[in-house]
């Protein structure tokens, strides 16, 4: 098997134009690419100028089309298959976000990730198996991968908002509660965003709550 490349992607910021001393993570879904949420950090840049904002690709081409790339591929269906997977992809997700944080000499307590579905799993998956505690995990439409584990993996604990379409087709809302139920009793601060008449997207009340929630975890 070959080497799988470095994870790089869409940049941003600072807005403000000087040294960074934030850095905020957007990881995007399956069949998507970092441009896809990159639009974002303008918005965010307004709230935080002197955060930088990175949009990796996700390690893997989508495997159901002709663009686009994939945390895991979405034809895995067995748990255990699901996990594996996930498991790769955070092993190279973490050595992005370790080469980030050296590259701008920060520390993790200024680092959040915001992730749109697979984006999410990647970040409630990665975060708390790592060394230390980052500022924060906002997460859409996603779900919990590996919850049966979580309290005997967890190594650290990071404050968490998650935000979800009640009319989502692709994860269930539902998917939303039962990481809240896993994450709260395994220790995690979570809030949660039930978003009315939404489907597998961001709304504009999910944009305003989850920028509140960065800048708490921020400090702002």
């Amino acid at each position: 098997m070959s080497e799988t490349p470095p994870l790089d992607g869409p940049r941003y910021g600072p807005a403000g134009g000087g040294t960074p001393t934030q850095l905020i993570m957007l990881l995007h879904g399956v069949g998507a690419d970092g441009r896809d949420l990159i639009e974002m950090a303008p918005h965010l840049g307004q709230v935080f100028p002197n955060a930088a904002f990175v949009a990796p690709n996700a390690p893997n081409r989508y495997d159901q089309g002709l663009s686009g790339y994939q945390w895991i591929s979405s034809d895995i269906r067995v748990e255990a298959e699901v996990i594996a997977a996930v498991q790769e992809s955070a092993a190279i997700l973490n050595a992005f976000i370790d080469k980030e944080l050296q590259d701008l000499g920060i520390g993790p307590d200024k680092l959040a990730l915001v992730g749109f579905s697979q984006g999410t799993m990647m970040s409630l998956y990665t975060v708390p198996r790592r060394a230390q505690p980052i500022a924060g995990v906002l997460g859409y439409s996603g779900r919990l991968v590996g919850g049966d584990q979580l309290a005997s993996e967890t190594v650290s604990r990071t404050p968490i908002f998650l935000a979800h379409g009640e009319m989502d087709p692709v994860v269930p809302v539902e998917s939303m509660d039962v990481a809240e139920k896993i994450l709260s009793e395994s220790g995690f601060s979570v809030q949660t965003l039930r978003c009315p008449n939404l489907g597998h997207s961001i709304d504009e009340d999910g944009l305003v709550q989850g920028t509140q929630f960065l800048r708490t975890a921020f400090g702002v």
